[in-house]
């Protein structure tokens, strides 16, 4: 299968918007605004289908970003997402329920447009929980519940493979004998057709910028891939080979 190659994608993928010890999104301040700053992004279009209280959500994100200087609006109060979506400076995903958000850019028949803007236009693009979910190949690997059903799993494909935010390891002495994450993302990779899965813990965040990609934020991560052991990766860490692990056609 041909590799696709995406010179002007720019995506900031979080695990989460508020890990432990951190108020709303300062464990990412700085990687956010040095993404929106070089881009002179003044007005971010905020998707908030994740959640049910569209305003109450872009509410609460405002409430930070526009500390910042940034302009924020919900996508929601347009007369048209597909305008909106398609006038956008920069994209803002935000977290919840996965099935839910993915139905919503379906819905509003969005998905393609985000898809050629970021990867083909050079759009930022800022997701977080959900919101990076929606950001890979499918949603298969998300820890949500399918609360509503969208008309397919398959969802951005603006990274070559999935991601598992939230990633949680097991405690030492912990009385649970379910499965772990761990397990759960190696049973799925027991699928011929699945590719690598990165599991991003509470303040990890994946840049990708063009071809390259690099782990930042506060917390490691841990990538699986089909017949290896799962490989512990370091913050700063070069995981550029990710984003050659097959086609987003």
């Amino acid at each position: 299968m041909t590799d696709v190659m995406y010179p002007k994608r720019q995506l900031l993928l979080l695990s989460s918007s508020a890990p432990h010890g951190y108020s709303y999104l300062q464990y990412a301040k700085k990687d956010i605004q040095s993404l929106l700053n070089k881009n002179n992004v003044e007005n971010i279009l905020f998707i908030p289908y994740a959640l049910k209280d569209h305003d109450e959500y872009t509410a609460k994100i405002k409430n930070v970003l526009e500390l910042w200087n940034y302009k924020v609006q919900g996508i929601h109060t347009h007369e048209s997402p597909i305008a909106a979506a398609k006038s956008a400076q920069a994209f803002f995903v935000g977290g919840g329920n996965t099935f839910q958000l993915l139905k919503g850019l379906y819905d509003k028949k969005i998905i393609d447009i985000i898809r050629k803007r970021v990867l083909e236009e050079g759009i930022p693009y800022i997701g977080s929980s959900a919101g990076t979910n929606v950001a890979t190949l499918n949603i298969c690997t998300t820890n949500d519940m399918p609360i509503v059903y969208p008309p397919s799993f398959d969802a951005l494909k603006l990274v070559p493979f999935n991601i598992n935010p939230h990633y949680l390891d097991p405690k030492h002495g912990d009385t649970h004998r379910g499965e772990t994450r761990e397990e759960r993302i190696l049973q799925y990779l027991e699928n011929p057709c699945t590719g690598p899965v990165l599991g991003l813990r509470e303040g990890s965040t994946l840049h990708v910028e063009g071809n390259k990609a690099i782990l930042k934020g506060v917390a490691t991560a841990r990538l699986f891939t089909k017949g290896n052991a799962p490989k512990e990766l370091t913050v700063g860490e070069d995981v550029s080979f990710l984003l050659n692990s097959t086609s987003t056609d």
